[in-house]
């Protein structure tokens, strides 16, 4: 049965993604969103790329106008956090200690910049980026000519790294392994975007971590060791001076409210191919669900798409439709004058062909048992488009023609 109302307690791209769905599939209910922050849904991969480096205005950040929520019979409360659900009672409570009652609860509660647990954190000049407010607070922190260290080779260290460096900053990335972007990309991408950065000015340390940050109520001082193979050596390896920290060491899903409700939890709010938890009455999506995905099996991925089409799939199911048709997971970053874009996972790959562009253009393709598995396209939309489209489609190109860079990819 379709359910009477339906609160959706998180405002970001995927709370807002399946009220904008379930309105466009005749939903006739009551529709109610909680945004913990001040703000309406906004964009958060511009937050460490365009808006840190002061090329994009707020409202450009906003997903919708104002009147969007209005015209479409969404009550949109700000504000307003979730902090406990009574499944038996068919309520949510909030910290203003208002009582909502919903005929389907939908969890889009997001996930936090996983915490520095080392001697120092709580100095002022130490920041994180997961959200608007964090953006806020180090934009007037930022001088040419200042020194900045930024913790985390991933997406969100380097993309900090590129728009600090741009802003005129010297500028150390500090990672634990052996590689950058160790979880995300391949090591041809991982050394190509490191080659990038190296001569861009940024200076790469790799096999380091955080001992201690140092300073006076203000950090001045970043104080690192080397990691060995399966351990952290205990020893400075070295002490770097530092007029600002930022923290890109990954997230952790929101999921404290599904486990206060007893519903099953693992590396983020367990949930169905149609984004169900362990109570049918209660949804999770976006980067708290970790799903069972048709193709990839137990996931958990932080991404628009990922998302959007969680969204989408959360309210088809919802109003009693087929599940919608599932993209191939896509990422993108922006880093000095580079756009990677990937499609796929690079998990498990057993071959790398490498098509070299012009300038710093390059895309990778990844194959495990000969099937294409992944593309990762730095300045080559086209590649990506194509990689996208083969992997959707389940089709795989001879890795050896694709090898030749005389072969036109519109021939294989």
């Amino acid at each position: 049965m379709i359910p009477d109302s339906v609160v959706v307690a998180g405002a970001g791209q995927a709370g807002l993604q399946l009220c904008d769905s379930l309105r466009k599939g005749g939903y006739k209910g009551r529709l109610t969103l909680l945004g913990e922050e001040p703000w309406p849904p906004y964009q958060r991969p511009p937050l460490s790329k365009a808006y840190l480096l002061g090329a994009m205005e707020r409202d450009r950040l906003f997903l919708k106008p104002e009147s969007f929520y209005a015209d479409h019979g969404i009550e949109l409360r700000l504000n307003a956090r979730a902090v406990g659900i009574d499944r038996k009672a068919g309520r949510v409570n909030l910290e203003s200690g208002e009582s909502l009652a919903y005929g389907a609860l939908v969890l889009a509660t997001g996930a936090r910049a996983r915490p520095l647990d080392r001697p120092g954190a709580g100095l002022e000049g130490v920041h994180v980026i997961r959200g608007m407010a964090d953006i806020d607070r180090l934009a007037p922190e930022i001088r040419p000519g200042g020194r900045a260290v930024i913790l985390g080779g991933g997406y969100v260290g380097l993309e900090a790294a590129a728009a600090l460096r741009g802003r005129g900053m010297e500028a150390v990335v500090i990672h634990r392994s052996e590689r950058l972007l160790s979880r995300v990309a391949s090591v041809e991408t991982a050394a190509a975007l490191q080659a990038i950065h190296e001569a861009e000015g940024v200076h790469v340390r790799l096999r380091q971590t955080l001992h201690a940050l140092e300073g006076e109520g203000r950090v001045r001082r970043v104080a690192i060791e080397r990691v060995e193979v399966d351990h952290v050596r205990r020893i400075h390896e070295a002490e770097l001076e530092a007029d600002l920290v930022v923290a890109g060491i990954g997230a952790l899903p929101n999921q404290d409210l599904a486990r206060g409700a007893d519903l099953r939890t693992e590396n983020g709010i367990r949930v169905d191919a149609d984004c169900r938890t362990s109570d049918p009455a209660i949804y999770a999506i976006g980067d708290c669900a970790e799903r069972e995905d048709p193709r990839y099996g137990p996931l958990r991925l932080e991404s628009v798409q990922n998302a959007i089409d969680q969204g989408k799939i959360a309210a088809a199911a919802l109003l009693g439709q087929p599940r919608p048709t599932e993209q191939a997971p896509w990422f993108w970053s922006d880093q000095f004058d580079v756009k990677l874009q990937s499609a796929g996972l690079p998990y498990g790959y057993d071959q790398a062909v490498i098509r070299k562009g012009a300038g710093r253009a390059q895309a990778v393709w990844l194959f495990r048992e000969g099937a294409l598995i992944a593309v990762e396209a730095l300045n080559d939309a086209r590649a990506y488009m194509t990689g996208k489209r083969w992997i959707e489609q389940g089709r795989s190109p001879d890795p050896e023609a694709l090898a030749d860079p005389a072969r036109d990819l519109k021939t294989l």
